[in-house]
């Protein structure tokens, strides 16, 4: 094919998006940590799904247009740092056809060229081994292959843009020494290549469909996100005698995926907890009672929490009709007990999400859009969530944003501590920004998968006691994990210690804890978080 026109692009993006999805579980075993983030195939299945729907509605065959809708779609839809990097780079592409209703195979490899520069640009400190690598080595070698040929291909184009994302893609252990330990590729860099094979797909003729099969979790989860939001179900089975010995944690794993998205099983001895975001809670429960019996039940309808969490669209004219503040501040967080300390702290909107519920660039564009201020601050309280903070500051330039780069709740909580309504905006960022530094971040989760991290041998369903990026312990009893980990972050220098407790956790835990750090003489505030994922979470100033 020589050129290409708005309409062949819509088949590249659909194609595209739908081969990520059909993959996009692959893309999330890619993870370096084996805790229960593995979402990169999912971030990015949503971002690109979102671009997608609205470059699909676009009524035009100018490749300008739809590559415009396309941009648009995939800035307000991108999800964790591989979602937003994957907008930045079709950003790029957007603004290097501008000009264009058609374009053809130079022109193509000069797009790719601009949003690998463009997606550069949007980090602050680009690191190879990525995505950024992978779209960076394969559109300046494609544009180097394409030069030397002014009439060459759209199809050879991609062919070669695929080829080389190959090699890239699987050099990345080389360049980044954490992947080769763990003996993985770059996940981002993964799900890209798959988006960039289903544009070559519909370019050679065939436009790959969705597998339902394969994507329903990427599907309901852009459901629930834009639509119903549905229930976010848990439940903790006891298996019975019969189950005990034939049960199959995939097979219940696979059977739940067909329902929603944001799914962990995990057992434990004669013990199964399960996590899943549906809009059938009735069919979730069904499936659990067949292995035994229900020690715990818990379903929260997520549309009452965003309700209740955000103001309703109806209301934004009342927000306009408000008293201008002039200050407000957003956070991020899961589990009420944590939304509770933050509002506690003078935290004007709640976003729910977190690890493995990474809100949307949408999300905060729509949280900031309902409030009434002069100066605003966000606390993402993620690492993977800062580039999406930072994206809706950027889509709502006119309005006085600040991202206080916080990657922790510990973080997130100091910093609204440091908060003073009373002086300039200039002091509170330094202040703000200054507490976040000042706090070591401690947490206990349970690992996903057998590996071996920096030299410690690591169990499925191990408890994992990691501070900061480093794996400290892993061993069976979370008790264990936790005053491992206690004992790597305190001393002689800490003054306070802040103990969150999650939902797993009992009260007496949580007092055992509380009881072990104050032998350490040191000050605890411990509370119940109730958050998911983590058992703890210990800040430490």
């Amino acid at each position: 094919m020589e050129n290409i026109n708005g309409l062949i692009f819509k088949d590249m993006i659909e194609s595209g998006a739908n081969n990520l999805a059909n993959h996009h579980q692959e893309v999330d075993t890619l993870n370096v940590f084996p805790v229960p983030d593995g979402d990169t195939g999912t971030n990015m299945s949503l971002t690109f799904t979102s671009g997608m729907n609205d470059a699909l509605k676009v009524d035009s065959e100018s490749i300008n247009d739809i590559a415009k809708a396309l941009s648009k779609g995939l800035l307000m839809g991108a999800r964790g740092n591989s979602g937003v990097i994957t907008s930045q780079i079709f950003r790029g592409l957007y603004q290097a056809l501008e000009e264009d209703s058609e374009i053809n195979g130079l022109k193509l490899a000069n797009a790719f060229v601009n949003g690998s520069r463009v997606a550069y640009k949007a980090v602050m400190r680009p690191v190879e081994g990525t995505i950024l690598t992978v779209i960076r080595e394969a559109s300046d070698y494609t544009f180097v292959y394409a030069s030397e040929n002014s009439s060459i291909s759209c199809v050879d184009v991609m062919k070669k843009l695929v080829e080389e994302a190959k090699i890239s893609l699987d050099n990345t252990p080389e360049l980044l020494p954490v992947l080769k330990e763990v003996g993985v590729v770059d996940s981002g860099g993964a799900g890209l290549v798959y988006i960039l094979e289903g544009f070559l797909s519909a370019l050679e003729g065939t436009v790959i469909a969705r597998n339902e099969s394969e994507a329903t979790n990427v599907a309901a989860g852009a459901q629930l996100e834009s639509d119903e939001f549905g229930y976010c179900t848990e439940f903790i089975v006891r298996l019975d005698e019969n189950n005990l010995k034939t049960f199959n944690e995939d097979k219940l794993r696979e059977s739940l995926s067909n329902l929603g998205d944001s799914l962990v099983v995990v057992q434990d001895d004669d013990i199964v907890k399960v996590h899943v975001h549906t809009l059938k809670p009735g069919d979730a429960l069904n499936l659990g009672q067949r292995y035994g019996e229900f020690v715990k039940l818990k379903i929260e309808n997520m549309q009452e929490q965003h309700e209740h969490l955000t103001l309703a669209k109806d209301d934004e004219a009342q927000v306009a009709s408000k008293p201008k503040q002039k200050y407000a501040l957003i956070s991020v967080a899961a589990g009420q007990g944590l939304m509770d300390m933050f509002k506690e702290l003078r935290v004007d909107t709640i976003i729910s999400g977190g690890q493995t519920m990474n809100p949307s660039t949408e999300d905060f564009v729509e949280a900031i859009k309902k409030i009434n201020a002069d100066h605003i601050f966000i606390m993402p309280n993620n690492s993977n969530i800062i580039l999406a903070a930072q994206q809706a500051a950027q889509v709502l330039e006119d309005l006085d944003i600040h991202v206080i780069p916080s990657k922790s709740i510990p973080q997130g909580l100091c910093a609204c501590m440091m908060f003073n309504p009373e002086v300039d905006v200039d002091a509170n960022i330094a202040e703000m920004s200054e507490a976040v530094e000042n706090v070591v971040t401690g947490q206990v989760t349970y690992a996903i998968k057998d590996t071996t991290f920096d030299g410690i041998e690591i169990k499925a369903h191990d408890y994992m006691g990691l501070k900061e990026k480093d794996i400290i312990c892993s061993v069976k009893d979370k008790m264990e994990a936790t005053k491992k980990l206690v004992d790597s972050m305190v001393n002689e220098d800490s003054e306070i210690v802040t103990l969150i407790a999650g939902e797993d956790t009992t009260q007496e835990e949580l007092d055992d804890i509380t009881k072990y750090i104050e032998d350490k003489d040191v000050e605890v505030e411990a509370t119940m978080g109730n958050q998911p994922v983590y058992s703890f979470i210990i800040g430490v100033e």
